[in-house]
């Protein structure tokens, strides 16, 4: 195609407000800046020209981003794919497709395009013979309402994305649709941990920012349901999420090397009308019973199959506000070794499945692999028992995923939703104790088990 969209930030009518709340998938700790750099500073004029910019604020943080993005690539290019990297020919674009003038942009923006066309949208356009090919354009009166909505560094998150399109530009792209989003949000996310990690001039992200930045995500994920062979299919949250993440971690190495055909992606579609009338959601109860059932037969296979152990199941305890007397009173979720009982507070489980049922899943399967650990001889109390705890909850969710724990199957959307309920509530110590985790730790180490299984989570595998 001569002209790639980049991720649509709004797909249909989805919308989320939030209420407050592969290899190397382990902790992320986010590296202080480097000894003897400055705080970044705007980009120079001239060092990056952004046709139709303004000087407003979201249009300097994307200058800022570009110009970053070009250093950061003359950089790694070359070590990644043993040539030197090409500047875009074409340039970049700012546009307010309901303000801007006719012939304001005489040969339009990227790849020839009416500005109107760029609305709520920012996209790379690949190389060919029209009008102004090898491009980036963006609507900028929409990066502004990300920045307010989601934090400062989403606008510059977008910008990274489109530029890993260029740089499939360069060099391919994995073919399918889905694979090629992802892969340029992984580009994006080793882009924004060399950013973190405070190598930038001119862009700057805290720790405190990256769930904000994940939240955002939510807004460029795939309506729930659509194919993941699709034309334009971008992924899942947790695709898109994942990969990004991988980047993060791994590099743009890792962004080259595991976009192949084999690749995972959890996206797809609805296969029955009842669970698309029902977005594949069970009822609250009917779900409850199903885990019931669900985590006992898992545990019992993995520690016959995976620890040579047997498997002693807790007992599942709902309550009411207050927990049960061999736990913390404040705690959402609980596990007590006196007893073998996995309690869980109705008030957040049922607030919890406001996300969706698989949140609801995922909070209960949390305080049940503490029951796991302890059964393994580890201590349930140790401060990386939650870590460990999401993690095995991560390779749980894979299992259901790939082969189905009965009664329970995952259905297109479920993971979305865990990642949401660690986002909101993984990170209160109300619901989980004080794990000192952030939510993008959580993800990232949920993600850990569900891509590697236990050897990832710290429990003698």
């Amino acid at each position: 195609m001569e002209r790639r969209r980049g991720s649509r930030l709004l797909s249909g009518a989805v919308s989320l407000v939030l209420c407050g709340a592969t290899a190397g998938c382990g902790a992320v700790v986010i590296g202080e800046a480097n000894p003897g750099l400055s705080a970044p500073t705007d980009a120079p004029a001239g060092d990056v020209t952004v046709v139709g910019a303004t000087g407003e604020p979201i249009d300097v943080l994307a200058q800022n981003a570009l110009a970053d993005l070009e250093t950061y690539w003359d950089e790694q290019f070359p070590d990644v794919y043993g040539t030197r990297f090409e500047p875009l020919r074409g340039g970049y674009f700012s546009v307010d497709p309901s303000t801007s003038a006719p012939g304001e942009f005489p040969d339009g923006v990227g790849c020839g395009a009416d500005p109107r066309e760029v609305a709520s949208n920012a996209f790379y356009c690949l190389a060919s013979q029209s009008p102004n090919s090898d491009s980036i354009t963006y609507d900028r009166a929409f990066l502004a309402e990300l920045a307010d909505g989601y934090g400062r560094f989403l606008p510059a998150l977008v910008m990274a994305h489109e530029f890993g399109h260029a740089v499939q530009g360069r060099v391919g792209s994995p073919g399918a649709s889905i694979a090629t989003e992802t892969q340029a949000d992984c580009f994006a996310g080793a882009w924004t941990a060399w950013v973190a990690e405070g190598n930038a001039s001119h862009s700057q992200l805290r720790e405190a920012e990256l769930d904000d930045l994940l939240r955002g995500y939510f807004l460029l994920r795939d309506p729930v349901g659509r194919s993941s062979a699709e034309e334009s299919a971008h992924g899942s949250y947790f695709d898109r999420v994942s990969a990004f993440q991988e980047g993060f971690d791994d590099g743009p190495e890792a962004c080259r090397d595991r976009f192949g055909p084999d690749r995972v992606f959890t996206q797809s579609e609805f296969t029955r009308d009842d669970d698309f009338r029902r977005q594949g959601n069970l009822d609250y109860r009917t779900l409850v019973d199903y885990m019931s059932q669900a985590l006992p037969t898992f545990w019992t296979q993995a520690f016959a199959e995976d620890f040579d152990e047997n498997f002693d199941p807790p007992t599942l305890e709902p309550f009411q506000g207050r927990a049960p007397d061999c736990a913390p009173s404040d705690r959402g979720l609980v596990y007590c070794a006196d007893g073998n009982v996995v309690g869980y507070d109705e008030r957040l489980t049922t607030e919890a499945n406001g996300l969706g049922d698989f949140a609801v899943a995922t909070a209960i399967a949390i305080p049940y692999a503490l029951a796991a650990r302890d059964q393994l001889g580890l201590d349930a109390a140790d401060p990386d028992a939650i870590r460990s705890a999401v993690c095995l909850t991560g390779w749980f969710s894979e299992r259901v995923y790939s082969e189905g724990v009965s009664p329970v199957a995952i259905s297109p959307g479920d993971l979305d939703e865990s990642v949401l309920f660690l986002l909101e509530y993984g990170v209160s110590e109300e619901v989980l104790g004080a794990a000192e985790l952030s939510g993008f730790q959580l993800v990232d180490v949920f993600r850990g088990g569900f891509v590697e299984g236990p050897s990832a989570c710290e429990v003698g595998v």
